[in-house]
Parts: structure tokens; sequence; C-alpha cells
């Protein structure tokens, strides 16, 4: 159903809220018996302090395709929740991305998977529109109370060359991010469909570190270790990290590095570099910790270092020969009992997503052109936008 809305992260806000909501009854009644026994004068001062404690949480949303999801989509959203107190993010539906820009890569149902997962989301609206209508802005404001409608810098320009976001800025309800540089969809699936996509992106410590959680498991904590390239990070990815993360209190997850992702793959693999597949993985909720170019065969030094309680891997996996390899990658966490075999939700890989750009290569070639006229027009006209 059309503007249907999920709320994500799981059980640990509610709690919050309850608590917070125990808090506030407590003050309540203690203000009450506070002018009961000193005047109604203090009691007054009290009460307007609790209602400015109270402030109304800042909404601010967001939509976009999110098809192909990279880091670029995931720092947008960093940056729209920094401007208030909860994000709520609209997918846009198949059929409106149809309309106009051309045939999605990935479809809905794996879009909303991949949204979802970003942790610095709060709700999530499926088969939003494609452009921000009057209806649909008074929806917004009405039944979502939001307060801010956000995009990035470059502009986002409809069929018949009107701005998208006309009617929000009209309103005086639009706010402006910085575009994450170095990265789009048309262009990794004009390099996947080539097999010659060169990365644009240049790592910085300080991204890293803004994509980061900022802190280490718990003494006792039971830390659940899973390998791999996860290239084109897709929704297969974020299924089996929830899967792992379910099973302990803190998720390492190891990221190869492009050398051993093309010994293993093949030399056109892996399409998004180490830094670019670092980022995509750090910015799921479920992901606790990545280790930048993790070892191909993990050792028992490696266990000991990271206090690592088990080892998983998904059953759907571009590696699943790794029984039969000259020398296997899992064979110390299996010779100490502690390696596990996961079933994975979906049967995704990476592969399947580059089957799907080259089957459907002339209608996103078509897409990309267009699309590709106006990225070059944003760089041409470029100028310095503040922020990050």
């Amino acid at each position: 159903m059309a503007g249907s809305v999920d709320m994500v992260g799981g059980g640990g806000r509610s709690e919050k809220v309850k608590v917070a909501a125990t808090c506030l009854l407590l003050a309540a009644v203690g203000i009450s018996l506070w002018g009961l026994y000193f005047g109604d004068g203090e009691a007054k001062q009290w009460r307007g302090m609790l209602r400015r404690k109270k402030k109304k949480a800042i909404r601010v949303y967001m939509d976009g395709c999110f098809d192909m999801m990279h880091y670029g989509h995931c720092n947008a959203l960093r940056q729209a929740r920094a401007l208030g107190d909860e994000l709520v993010v609209g997918v846009v539906s198949d059929a409106e991305i149809i309309a106009n820009k051309g045939p999605p890569v990935t479809p809905h149902h794996e879009r909303m998977v991949m949204v979802k997962a970003v942790k610095w989301v709060d709700e999530v609206i499926a088969d939003a529109p494609y452009a921000i209508t009057e209806e649909f802005m008074k929806k917004l404001f009405e039944e979502h109370s939001i307060d801010y409608i956000i995009h990035g810098d470059d502009p986002c320009v409809l069929p018949d060359g009107t701005d998208a976001y006309a009617l929000a800025k009209k309103a005086g309800r639009y706010k402006q991010i910085k575009r994450t540089e170095g990265v789009s969809t048309t262009d990794i699936v004009g390099g996947t469909g080539s097999g010659t996509r060169v990365s644009h992106f240049l790592p910085t410590s300080r991204r890293i570190v803004q994509f980061s959680n900022g802190k280490g498991p718990g003494p006792h904590a039971r830390i659940v270790y899973i390998d791999g390239a996860f290239d084109l990070f897709h929704a297969g990815h974020v299924e089996i990290l929830r899967i792992a993360r379910g099973l302990g209190d803190f998720l390492l997850v190891g990221i190869h590095n492009d050398q051993t992702v093309s010994a293993k793959r093949g030399t056109h693999r892996p399409i998004m570099n180490l830094h670019e597949r670092s980022l995509s993985v750090l910015a799921c909720r479920y992901v606790d910790e990545v280790i930048i170019g993790a070892p191909w065969e993990i050792s028992k030094d490696m266990i000991t270092t990271f206090n690592i309680s088990s080892v998983v891997h998904g059953t759907v996996a571009e590696n699943n020969d790794f029984e039969k390899e000259e020398s296997n990658p899992y064979a110390v966490p299996i010779s100490m009992g502690i390696f596990k075999v996961l079933d994975s939700p979906l049967d995704i890989t990476t592969t399947t997503i580059i089957k799907r750009i080259v089957s459907n290569n002339e209608a996103y070639q078509k897409r990309n052109e267009k699309k590709s006229q106006s990225e070059r027009r944003y760089y041409e006209d470029k100028t310095h936008v503040s922020g990050d």
C-alpha cells in the first residue's frame, strides 16, 4: 500500500521512550506535590522547565530511489539526520522510477531492506512519489509531522524540466545538504556493465570516523565474526548481517582487500574498492566494527586478538566451495568448534546484481546517457558547498 510507514531500529528505542515517559510522569507528580506544600508560584516555574525539556523533536524527511544503494546515499542520510532529531525516508516506487528515469536495478522490496538497515534512519515510507506534490507535502506535514524536507545540492529535475522540490522550497520547509563526491548509481551501473569502472572516491579518515560507531565490545560480549568482499552491497548482504548480529552482542565484519577479491573472483572484481565497500558495511545498523582489509584465512591469533566467540558464513555466497580449497580459510575456527553456516534469507549475490545490469544493458544505457548529461552539468557548474 502506497505511503505505508515502517519503524526501524529495533526495540532499544521503544525502551528508551518508556523510560523517558516514566521519568516525566514522576517529575509531574513531584511538581504537583511541591505546589501543595510550597505554593503554586514555584510549582509553575518547575512546570515551565518540564515543558521546555519536552520540546518537540525536529522531524526531517528525505526521499530517493536508493537504487543499488551505496555509501553516497548513506552519507546523504547521515547528513539529513544531523539536521533533525528523527529521520523519515521515502523510498520511491518502481513505477515512479520507470516513469521518470528508467528501470531500477534493484526492485522496491530490496531497496526497502537497504534503507531500513541504514543506522541513521528512524522511519521509512514505502512507495513515495518521485516528485513532492502539493498533496504529498501536506501529508508529510500533517500526518508525519515533518518539519523540513531535505535534498542534496545536485539538481533533481523532472522530465518536464521543473524542479522536483520547488513546492517545498516555496513553503520555506526545504534544507540542502552537500552531495557526496566520487560516486553515483549512474557511475556504478555504467562501470559494471562495461567492466571498466574507475573509482573517483577520495577516502579520508574523517569520513571513516563519521561512519564508525566509535565504541568497542564490552568485557563479556559475545563477538560474532563474518567476512567477505561485500561488493555492490545489497539486500542479501544486509539480511545475513542481521542474522549474524542476532547470534551475539557485537558483530565484527572482515572486508577483504581488492587484491584478494580480484584473485578469487577475477580481474574485473571488485566493482567497488576497499574503502567504498567498508563505508557501505559500516553504515549498516547491524554492524558494530569492520576490519578493513581482513585476511583471507582466519588464524588462531586473529581469533584471540579480537576475542571472537563464533565465526559464521552464509549458505548463499560467492565462495561456497571453501571446503574444497587446498587451504580452507575457515579451517581454524572449524577445528575449534566455533564455525557455523547460516541459512541466507535472500538468494542474492553480487553476481546476481551484475547479471541484472548486463541482461538489461540497453535500457540502463539509455537511462545513463540522460543522467550522465546532468552529472556533467553539475560538475561543470559546481561551486564549493560547506558541510560534510
